[in-house]
């Protein structure tokens, strides 16, 4: 526990400082994570930090991420991509198990080490293929869902050879008998554990949520989604004996399934980035520069296998089961790398006795290797793929095999979506008396509107009414995105004075730049910062009340309609001007206009976009 600081600002910061070199040298900042890694690793001069500790804070970051990947991942889409993932995953990794025994029989390793070895290359890294898909906003397309679906049935087959090798290889391998029982195990640990994460999960991990939600209380709903993400995956490896990255992964699954999963996604895995960064510079540490020259031979052969030999053999199984080219590609570059898993398999190779230290060296060199070049070979396919489609013969040879029509990852028709009108389509954050009188009339006049709302009685009952809501935070980009704000004409913040208004402003500028938005304020002072940050009209709640008090003064004075218009018109001017100018600066400054000249802000709104209406 004295090491955990000093590890945890030392990995951080050289991760920081190298990562941000590398992305301004044009790679992926992955590789300075590693080489971060090799910094405070015991290989180099210098600060040393403590490995253990590091791998341990990377295995939450390995948890943290494959749960948040579970969010996105539902089952119907596991069972949509079963046709390409479970025959390609479990192909390739024969494949490469071969190509890898076989390498490692030519450098003198046993029988047995070579299978290990061919085994532990065969499985690639879930941290690195999540973190590229993300990078190049695949995670959640087509593409996407085949790389992760064929990941987990890797997953899934590396935790039944984990089961198998004690009885293969282990001081009481007890030949086919043994063999049969251990499968046998490991198939009802792994139902049971499916079992009980989806028919018991179901039932309790929503109703636990919905009573932490009800609380408003952020920490305690963050807190709940961290012990239920640690808590499933540590009891998936102690009780069933699989790994904490398929029982987090699950965990995640059962969240999406629940109303939760947005806030679950945008709120309670703050930290998951800073901790998977860990899981890299851990590997890094690992890293014996001397090993590339002590077996020079083995390094090239497995960088081979993994950088050639499974990209070749995932294009082509993937082509053979009718998918374009564009996937083949996508799908082999983002698999042709290995990771956490290589190394659960070597340390099971080392506890029995078959592994030794050169072959460990020589995974972690190719991890590093290949980890480094992944980023680099995955933006490779549209360069790839647009050489290929100027090569007649080769174009059709490659896509002679294309079910038509075209099928996308679930192997269905692909869907024409409705390009709907987006002046059509609005997002209302907050359904109070604002939220609620502002959606009535949104839809009396034809404009479809998603609520998003953090009451989540009201959004079940939102549903319920056939209202489009979504229960989350706006200020949160992911929930701004599943609104559909990129694809509205309007954005409407209902709700005053909300921390982070000015960047739930800019966020949806940025994803939508001719978005109509309508924002509500307290106090005057609040409306230059608002409209500087992209805000088209500004209503302030301070001036509708100046206006309405000015109005009745002027009619107990006696004051007749044209006065009092007049008059309303003179003291917009003027509050106009004011903040007019304060937006002009640059500055925001408000502090020089006064309660009585928020009559102007009160009539309606301040208005920076000419062409924006509100449909009456």
């Amino acid at each position: 526990m004295h090491d955990l600081i000093p590890t945890l600002t030392g990995g951080l910061t050289a991760a920081l400082i190298l990562g941000y070199i590398t992305h301004r040298m044009g790679l992926s900042p992955i590789v300075g994570y590693l080489l971060a890694g090799l910094v405070v690793g015991p290989n180099t001069p210098g600060f040393v930090a403590n490995r253990e500790l590091a791998e341990q804070l990377a295995e939450i970051g390995v948890i943290l991420l494959m749960f948040g990947v579970g969010l996105h991942f539902h089952l119907k889409d596991l069972l949509a991509v079963r046709r390409i993932a479970i025959p390609g995953a479990v192909a390739q990794s024969i494949v490469a198990t071969i190509l890898g025994a076989l390498a490692g029989w030519s450098v003198g390793y046993s029988w047995e080490a070579g299978v290990i070895f061919g085994l532990a290359i065969s499985v690639a890294s879930t941290v690195v293929l999540t973190r590229v898909l993300a990078d190049n906003n695949d995670m959640h397309t087509p593409i996407g869902h085949i790389a992760v679906g064929w990941l987990v049935v890797e997953d899934l087959f590396t935790v039944i050879v984990l089961v198998l090798l004690p009885a293969l290889f282990g001081e009481g391998a007890t030949g086919f008998g043994g063999i049969l029982i251990a499968l046998v195990i490991a198939a009802i640990k792994l139902g049971a554990l499916i079992g009980l994460t989806f028919v018991v999960g179901d039932r309790l991990i929503p109703l636990l949520l919905g009573r932490i939600a009800a609380t408003r209380s952020r920490e305690l709903f963050t807190l709940t989604v961290l012990v239920t993400a640690l808590g499933i995956a540590v009891g998936s490896a102690k009780l069933f004996g699989v790994s904490m990255a398929l029982g987090a992964f699950l965990a995640g699954m059962v969240v999406g399934r629940s109303e939760f999963s947005l806030r679950a996604a945008t709120e309670a895995l703050p930290m998951r980035d800073a901790f998977a960064v860990l899981f890299f510079v851990s590997v890094g540490m690992l890293f014996d520069p001397s090993a590339l020259l002590a077996s020079p031979l083995i390094v090239i052969l497995t960088l081979g296998i993994v950088l050639i030999g499974k990209p070749l053999a995932a294009i082509c199984l993937v082509l053979f089961l009718g998918y374009p080219v564009r996937v083949g590609l996508a799908v082999s570059l983002a698999l042709a790398q290995i990771g956490e898993f290589s190394f659960i398999l070597a340390s099971v190779g080392k506890d029995l006795h078959i592994f030794n230290d050169q072959a460990n060296n020589t995974l972690v060199a190719a991890a590093i290797v290949s980890i480094s070049l992944n980023p680099l070979l995955y933006r490779l396919v549209n360069p790839i793929e647009a050489w290929a489609s100027r090569q007649p013969r080769l174009w059709r040879w490659l896509n002679s095999r294309v079910v038509q029509p075209q099928a996308d990852a679930g192997g269905t028709t692909k869907k024409v979506e409705s390009s709907t009108d987006s002046r059509h389509r609005a997002v209302v954050a907050g359904y109070g008396p604002v939220g609620r009188t502002v959606s009535r009339l949104l839809r009396e006049n034809g404009i479809t509107p998603c609520i998003i709302e953090m009451n989540i009685e009201t959004v079940r009952q939102l549903k319920k009414e056939g209202i489009d809501a979504i229960y989350g935070d706006a200020v949160h980009r992911d929930t701004l995105l599943s609104a559909g704000v990129d694809r509205a004409g309007t954005l409407i913040l209902s709700v005053a004075g909300i921390p982070g208004t000015e960047d739930v402003i800019r966020q949806a500028r940025d994803l939508n730049p001719g978005i109509k938005i309508l924002v509500r304020s307290n106090y005057l002072r609040e409306v230059p910062p608002l409209l500087l940050a992209g805000a088209s009209e500004v209503s302030s709640g301070e001036g509708e009340v100046a206006l309405s008090m000015a109005v009745t003064m002027l009619r107990d004075l006696g004051a007749t309609p044209d006065q009092i218009d007049r008059e309303r018109a003179r003291v917009q001017d003027d509050l106009f001007s004011r903040i007019e100018a304060a937006v002009m600066s640059g500055t925001g400054d408000q502090t020089d206009v006064g309660p009585m000249a928020g009559a102007e802000v009160a009539a309606g709104s301040l208005e920076t976009a000419d062409d924006a209406t509100m449909p009456s």
